[in-house]
């Protein structure tokens, strides 16, 4: 009989085995109390404070017929000396090596490897080649679970990487160490890198391959020396004098925790399929061992973070016994005994009076509780149980409820102190009020933000028996003892949560173990701890409390955890934030209808035995001792319990069967499956090896990828799945076990699915009896449901095996090429090791082989290893990964999947070789080429900046200033402004690198003087503003330190500035305003003395650049101010000077040793200067106080003109010589004109090196500060020629101070859309109107289509960088209508009524779609309207430009008038003239089904003028991607088709506009956006019917002509006018926010139509207007 310890027992167990190493957290047990045999545990380690990596320990207890203890005793048997040493690091062996040397030769031919084996044990510790012996020589002990292999050999192969010793912390220590440090099979790995590297890797990848299925699966396998990836890792066998300790590390989840708590975690079919053949896989591997796993349920499948499972073969028969009978097998293995073992354990009586057993059967045990039978105690710990809730675990505690207050001594027949259990606790202590206003103001309305009961309430209410280490960790980090409640009453008040049953049968927890903490005082009423357990006990049985305990249940468990019953009792719960994600914990609601009331039962309980008397309830008395009520009501009563235990039948789930329920059980047991050949010979040592290795041998990178290749054609279907099921019934499991196994995983996939179990013990034994399915198995999709009911055959011998389920085509090939991927990234090695494998593996073109869909499945078990800190090599090794997951996934993967890891790496401080080689320029251009610019620009741009800002390093910071200057110029001026210029802006005083603020110089430089003029210079002006503002108010000392460090900043980037503008600029923009920056800086008399010397510093070096004329005649008189405050101080009189006030921020960016003291020696700094600059003479006359401060510099600085003979003009050249000492250093290091790109080994970024003149000229002004005036002049006026654009209004124009000090990086949602928009660029596209514009997915390209020369269609290609028309296609006959750019290979599709595909690089035809007779009456219809055509209307786009064309003559049905492109499956949806659609597979270049009109309106040719689709972003099982589901069509005559995608079947057709509807999208599955000609927007909610009143968006004066939806808003074209709506608002406040002249929205030019590009803030929308004077 199997023996449950107490937790107690448990626990002093684990703490004498193992010397106090291992922490003993919580026991893992199958019952409702805390009785196991196993325990979660933690290693001991005295240096870390942090909770250390959790294991699972297994306590078996050792008998003389158990496998295991005869596999360990025969190790010690050889090894006598070993039991008696004190150093246990000599007798630990690896279990892996006891059948190593038989994988490799044979059993039979020992002695041809014995010096091999003698080789390999001198690596071992001592006593391991003993271990092998034994192991070798153990196959002749024979049990009953395997005819094949001996149970030492099975155990060998499924704990390979075990280690055998005596139990003690040391042990435990050591293999610890190596589990967290990823030794345990980082050879494997290694070997497998080797083999994808095309080196010599040795056996041990092919050997794992061969476990994984490479070839194929086995079932004749001989062991091997390898663990199966699937199979739980036993890390070590320990043994002691009655146990066994088997140690596993603790997966964060089981497959029931996801089914109870996150079902959603299994994202789509795909990843259930995946899941199953995992599980299928590590069976093939049993199985071909010759036994069977048993016992296989949702709680027993491990899952890692990545969702990999882990079989837990704990419970293995053939590792509990040896028992010949199966009859006694399963016995044992069902059977336990709980209690305490332990002599003196004080929880000996605690439990004496429960009647729990170790297994749970809920519809008895409700049975039992609701005829009185089963206390509510028990009752609730069942409930806990099903609910998940693990009793000692802190985080997930069994809960109970309180009952009464504490207040008075409870008494049944006194209302007072009693607790009302109709209400949850947390709605007693916050109370309805507040509840209801929490729902109402909540973003997400709910009433209950927490758990029931939390870990802080848990670790509060057991505070006197934790350790502190455990307070510290969750409830505080600083431990206050008398910040714990101190009595019963007190803390029923504090908390708001549930309470624990160890206040209803544990006296313990009341006393303290901690010095400074007094034990819990129990309420007055009670004279001990032991008499309030049993009082409390007392109350929870009562009848008071029986009778109103449903209601408790309905709230915790029941069905007010959701829906209206929810909302009623204000128990709404705050659902997930992320649903997908895996959680080991959360509320399970058990029932869905009202739990029953109990029959009420008075539980008794006495010192010799426990009675039971039935009573009935009537309010709060007890009415008698005999049933009172009428025979009826309690038979109503019954019947409504027993309904209510057949609905919740499914809380007692059954994955297995036991034989003797079968009726065909005898005859099936008695068949014995024959060994197969393969078998015996195996069995009788003399496997045959010689073809397998023949086999293996072939295996290379090359055979690899033939293997894991994805062809593109879709799953078999579903006659190809029956037809494998008739060829399975061939396929024979090896026993009645093995079906077993098989059984189960048919119920565990049923389960995935349908989220509830298939059968429980009626469905059971109906299917066993009766041959009856359950009904939920019709629910199950088809393949699903051919492979289950294969699985559940009632028939044993007609189910697969599982080497055939794994060859079913259930399993695409996508399943099987990423098992093959991932399974080595599972074995426990090191994430180096891992990296280097996935990285090697994808640069051979595995994810490319595997396809689209294969590779983004492989994704998220690849992209965490590149996110962690990394070595110089691991870090090429991710960027290799990297760059393979951008090519081989698609760009909607590319986002949701690889960007987020970027951003990890990009967000990560200090230097990171990886983020060095990501901040490339050809890395991010690989990114806009894969997501576009937009993508790159809302997730991975203000990362980019933050690493000038952000703790910046040295090199990093170089890297991404060289990133920010290079992408610039293709970016755009107003990109650069707004997602650039402001964010670095925004990071001034926040401690920006100087690399920072060189690239504002820098981009400066390459744009030009009129950029630099409107854009930078205003916002550095309005920065000096606003920081002189914050230094004159009283702000805090961090306000006041931050608007010093931000105006040290601001002038060093205008330093920067003045070395590139001209001379002319700067006068203009620095020194004519009414005020020089630096003067006013240097006028304020509270700034800090830093900021004042860096100003002088910077204002001699203006003047320097401006020369002495300008500088006296501009500068100069502005100084005046200043000299005479400065002439008649106090300071200058007395010849001292006062220290201003305290620095109190970092001086990082000044020379410590060169720091002015006081305000005064801004003389000294200039003064002197100014003298060299200007020539004394000219200074004197210039400044009327010269004589005051030539005496204060002689005096105190000892200072005096000395005449050079030079003339003035030179000064420039001498202030470094006359200037004081004090001045010498005290320019800061920052050179504006330095090279970033010299000296720190980066290339020059393409866009620097490759951009022409432009660039090359403001790279020269950074040199030739002192050049010509006139070169200089000529230079300017050649950049001005270049430069295309013109930004208004600049964004200094909006400044807004006081938000200035709340933005930080400037990202693209801090501030609200404005459509404030200017043209940047117009030009003469065509020669007559534009019909249509598209925008390429790289957002620098735009196809323009209009009327071109002889009045044929004509397309250009325009280059948004440098606004010119790099090329065309010229192949069109007539007008085109529509232009549509294909995602593959750079082709266009443009539509004339008919539809050429061309490509976009070289503009060659590629096919030309028409309809039937579309060619002839094409031709005639051109002609003649071309006729009728004059250029004054060709050069025209009127207010019914959309029926001008081809849409205005005799119109042929036959013509395409619209076009759509299906991105996910390459097709375009085409619309005709007649009415009907025609699909375009434009990959294969043919024609697909027509879609015929149903009816035409009489009188007018309708024909569909407009065409969107929506989809579904749930992924197929096959990789491949969902169809749209519905297909919108609109009519020229006003009219909306809706059509299903699959069948082409009409859904709905109804009347949406007046007019001609020009523009269908849809923003979502049930929203869809039209216009019209009508002068309205509309948006319909499908939901809600197409016949329901849409939102209208009125307020046009003219027609729309097009729109784009953007976000939330709708920007729309009508005539010269461009609108914004917003989605968000409603249709009264959804009125069109219009321009109110053409004149802010286009340009003009001689009465010629123009193409304007308007590209808004933070977008990269682009459209089309055309207007007439």
């Amino acid at each position: 009989m199997r023996e449950e310890p107490c937790s107690e027992c448990l626990q002093r167990r684990i703490e004498s085995d193992f010397s106090n190493k291992l922490i003993f957290s919580y026991g893992v047990s199958d019952s409702g109390l805390p009785f196991s045999s196993s325990a979660v545990v933690q290693v001991a380690d005295p240096k870390v404070e942090a909770a250390s990596a959790e294991f699972i320990l297994v306590c078996m207890p050792t008998h003389a017929n158990d496998c295991l203890a005869k596999y360990v005793d025969e190790y010690f048997m050889d090894n006598p000396e070993d039991s008696h040493k004190e150093g246990v690091g000599d007798i630990i062996a690896s279990a892996s090596e006891i059948i190593h040397h038989q994988a490799e030769v044979g059993v039979s031919n020992l002695t041809d490897g014995t010096a091999s084996l003698l080789n390999k044990s001198e690596s071992l510790l001592n006593g391991s080649r003993k271990i092998i012996l034994a192991g070798l020589r153990s196959r002749s002990s024979k049990c009953s679970h395997s005819s094949r292999f001996s149970c030492s050999r099975i155990i060998s192969a499924l704990t390979s990487v075990a280690r055998v010793g005596i139990s003690s912390g040391l042990v435990v220590e050591e293999f610890s160490s190596d589990f967290s440090s990823g030794s345990v099979e980082d050879h494997v790995l290694c070997s497998l890198s080797l083999l994808m590297e095309g080196k010599a890797s040795g056996r041990e990848s092919l050997n794992f391959l061969n476990l994984v299925g490479i070839p194929s699966f086995n079932e004749d396998i001989f062991p091997g020396c390898l663990r199966h990836p699937n199979i739980a890792p036993i890390l070590g066998m320990l043994k002691t004098s009655d146990f066994v300790n088997l140690v596993l590390p603790k997966a964060p989840y089981t497959l029931e925790n996801i089914l109870h708590y996150s079902p959603n975690a299994l994202k789509s079919e795909w990843h259930i399929k995946f899941l199953i053949y995992q599980l299928l896989s590590a069976l093939a591997y049993i199985h071909g061992l010759g036994v069977a796993l048993g016992n296989i349920c949702p709680s027993n499948v491990m899952l890692t973070d990545s969702c990999w499972s882990w079989l837990w073969i704990c419970d293995s028969p053939w590792l509990r016994s040896n028992l010949t009978s199966e009859n006694e097998e399963c016995a044992i293995i069902s059977s336990s005994r709980l209690g305490c073992f332990i002599a003196g354990c004080p929880s000996q009586d605690l439990y004496a009076d429960l009647k729990l057993s170790p297994s749970i059967d809920w519809h008895l045990s409700f049975d039992r509780w609701w005829r009185g039978d089963l206390s509510n105690f028990e009752y609730l710990l069942i409930l806990n149980r099903l609910a998940g809730r693990r009793w000692g675990d802190h985080t997930f505690h069994t809960v109970m409820p309180w009952v009464i207050d504490f207040s008075i001594k409870p008494d049944e027949n006194v209302d007072e102190g009693w607790r009302d259990l109709s209400k949850s606790k947390w709605r007693l202590a916050k109370g309805d009020e507040q509840l209801d206003f929490t729902y109402s103001t909540s973003e997400i309305p709910h009433h209950v933000s927490d758990e029931c009961l939390s870990e802080l309430a848990v670790c509060s209410y057991k505070a006197r028996r934790l350790p502190l280490s455990v307070l510290r960790l969750a409830v505080r980090s600083v431990y206050e003892p008398n910040e714990y409640p101190s009595n019963m009453q007190r803390l029923y008040q504090w908390t708001p949560d549930e309470c624990i049953p160890e206040f209803y049968c544990d006296p313990q927890i009341f006393c303290s173990l901690h010095s400074g903490m007094a034990d819990l005082v129990v309420p007055s009423w009670a004279r001990s701890p032991e008499e309030f357990i049993k009082m409390h006990r007392d109350a929870l049985e009562s009848d008071r409390v029986s009778c109103q305990i449903h209601h408790w249940i309905d709230i915790t468990f029941g069905y007010k955890m959701s829906g209206q019953a929810a909302l009623d009792a204000k128990n709404v719960m705050l659902p997930s934030s992320e649903p997908t994600r895996p959680r080991s914990v959360g509320r399970r609601q058990l029932f869905t209808h009202p739990h029953p009331t109990r029959q009420c039962a008075t539980w008794k309980t006495g010192n010799s035995s426990n009675r039971l008397a039935v009573h009935q309830c009537q309010g709060s008395e007890i009415v008698s001792e005999k049933p009172l009520l009428p025979q009826t009501i309690y038979l109503q009563d019954l019947e409504e319990a027993a309904a209510f235990s057949e609905h919740a039948r499914y809380l007692s789930p059954l994955y297995c069967y036991h034989p003797k329920n079968n009726a065909d059980s005898d005859d099936i047991s008695s068949v014995e499956e024959p060994a197969s050949e393969s078998s015996k010979k195996s069995v009788s040592g003399k496997p045959e090896l010689g073809n397998k290795k023949e086999v293996l041998s072939d295996i290379d990178l090359n055979y690899l990828l033939d293997y894991i290749e994805v062809d593109d054609e879709s799953s078999m279907g579903y006659q190809e799945l029956l037809l494998w099921r008739q060829k399975s019934y061939h396929s024979r499991a090896l026993s009645e076990d093995v079906a077993k196994d098989i059984f189960s995983v048919g119920c565990i996939l049923a389960e995935l699915h349908l989220r509830r179990p298939l059968f429980d013990s009626t469905s059971l034994a109906k299917y066993l009896e009766n041959d009856i399915l359950p009904g939920l198995i019709q629910e199950l999709p088809p393949h699903t449901k051919a492979l289950v009911e294969a699985c559940i055959l009632k028939d044993w011998r007609r189910r697969p095996s599982a080497k055939s389920l794994l060859e079913s085509p259930y399993f695409p090939a996508t399943v099987r090429s990423s098992y093959l991927f991932i399974a080595p990234l599972q074995l426990l090695a090191k994430d180096g090791s891992r990296l280097r494998y996935a990285a090697n593996f994808a640069k051979q073109g595995a994810l490319k082989a595997m396809g689209t869909f294969g590779a983004e499945m492989c994704a998220p078990y690849c992209l965490p290893l590149v996110e962690g800190p990394l070595s110089d090599t691991e870090a090429e090794w991710a960027y290799i990964l990297l760059k393979e997951f951008l090519k081989c996934l698609k760009s909607k993967a590319v986002k949701s999947l690889v960007m987020p890891a970027i951003q990890k790496i990009l967000q990560a401080t200090g230097y990171s070789h990886l983020k060095v080689s990501l901040l490339q320029d050809s890395f991010v251009r690989e990114v806009w080429d894969r997501v576009g610019k937009q993508t790159y620009l809302e997730m991975l741009h203000p990362l980019v900046i933050s690493n000038l800002y952000v703790a910046p390093h040295k090199i990093s910071a170089s890297a991404a200033s060289v990133l920010l200057i290079g992408s610039s110029e293709e970016l755009g001026a107003p990109i650069t402004v707004h997602q650039t210029i402001l964010p670095l802006i925004h990071c001034f005083g926040k401690g920006i690198c100087t690399d920072g603020i060189d690239v504002l110089v820098r981009i400066g430089g390459l744009f030009g003087e009129n950029f630099i003029a409107r854009h930078i210079l205003p916002l550095l002006k309005n920065v000096v503003r606003y920081c002189i503002d914050v230094s004159s108010m009283n702000k805090p000392e961090p306000m006041q330190s931050w608007s010093a460090l931000a105006l040290i900043d601001c002038l060093m980037a205008l330093e920067g500035l003045v070395a590139v503008l001209p001379k002319e600029g700067v006068v203009k923009e620095l020194t004519e305003d009414q005020s020089c920056v630096h003067v006013t800086v240097l006028m304020q008399t509270n700034l800090e003395i830093p900021v004042l010397q860096v100003a002088a510093n910077y204002l001699i070096t203006l003047c320097q650049r401006i020369g002495p004329d300008l500088t006296a005649l501009h500068v100069l008189p502005k100084l005046k101010e200043l000299f005479d405050e400065l002439a008649f101080s106090p300071e200058t009189a007395n010849g001292s000077g006062s220290v201003g006030r305290a620095l109190r921020f970092a001086k990082s960016k000044l020379d410590e040793e060169s720091q002015m003291g006081s305000r005064m020696d801004l003389v000294l700094l200039l003064y002197p200067s100014f003298a060299s600059l200007l020539g004394i003479e000219k200074l004197r006359q210039c400044c009327a106080t010269w004589l005051l401060f030539e005496q204060y510099l002689l005096r105190c600085h000892n200072w005096k003109w000395e005449y050079t003979g030079e003339s003035s003009r030179t000064g420039a050249e001498n202030i470094s010589a006359n200037r004081p000492i004090f001045s010498k250093a005290s320019a800061s290091e920052y050179n504006p004109a330095k090279l970033l790109l010299n000296g720190v080994g980066w290339s020059i970024p393409q866009s620097q090196g490759v951009r022409g003149a432009k660039n090359l000229i403001a790279q020269k002004r950074f040199y030739n500060l002192h050049q010509d005036p006139v070169e200089r002049h000529a230079a300017s006026s050649n950049i001005r020629k270049r430069e295309p654009w013109f930004w208004f209004p600049s964004p200094a124009a909006n400044w807004d101070g006081p938000d200035f000090l709340g933005r930080a990086g400037g990202l693209k949602d801090e501030l609200p859309w404005k459509i404030r928009a200017s043209v940047i660029y117009s030009a003469r596209a065509h020669h007559g109107a534009l019909r249509s514009l598209a925008v390429c997915q790289d957002e620098s390209t735009v196809f323009t289509a209009g009327v071109g020369p002889g009045f044929k269609g004509t397309i250009q290609r325009w280059e948004l960088t440098g606004i010119d028309c790099v090329s065309g296609y010229y192949g069109h006959e007539e007008v085109v209508n529509d232009i549509c750019i294909l995602s593959s290979s750079g082709r266009v599709a443009s539509c004339d009524g008919t539809i050429h595909i061309w490509n976009s690089q070289t503009g060659k035809l590629i096919k030309v779609f028409s309809e039937p007779s579309a060619d002839s009456l094409h031709l005639s219809i051109a002609l003649s309207s071309a006729s009728k055509i004059n250029n004054d209307q060709a050069n025209m786009l009127n207010a019914n430009s959309l029926t001008s064309g081809i849409l205005t003559s005799a119109f042929d049905g036959s013509l395409y008038t619209c076009m759509h492109l299906l991105e996910s499956v390459e097709k375009l949806v085409v619309g005709t003239g007649n009415g009907s659609i025609r699909f375009i597979d434009v990959v294969q270049g043919q024609k697909l089904h027509l879609w015929r009109s149903e009816s035409v309106d009489s009188g007018f040719p309708s024909f569909v003028s407009a065409v969107c689709s929506c989809g579904s972003d749930r992924m197929q099982v096959d990789g491949a991607v969902a169809l749209p589901s519905w297909i919108a069509a609109g009519l020229s005559s006003g009219n909306c088709r809706l059509l299903d995608a699959r069948s082409g079947n009409l859904i709905a057709s109804w009347r949406a506009h007046d007019g001609y509807i020009t523009k269908l999208a849809a923003r979502e599955d049930h929203f869809l956006v039209s216009s019209s000609l009508d002068r309205t927007i509309k948006i319909w909610d499908l939901r809600r019917g197409w016949s329901s009143e849409p939102i209208i968006f009125r307020g046009h004066t003219d027609g729309v002509s097009g729109f784009s939806v953007w976000g939330k808003d709708i920007i729309s074209i009508s005539k010269n006018k461009i609108g914004l709506s917003s989605l968000s608002r409603s249709a009264d406040e959804g009125r069109a926010a219009l321009g109110n002249t053409s004149e802010t929205l286009h340009a003009r030019s001689r009465n010629k139509k123009l193409v304007s590009a308007i590209k808004y803030k933070y977008s990269s929308l682009l459209t089309s207007i055309s207007c007439r004077n």
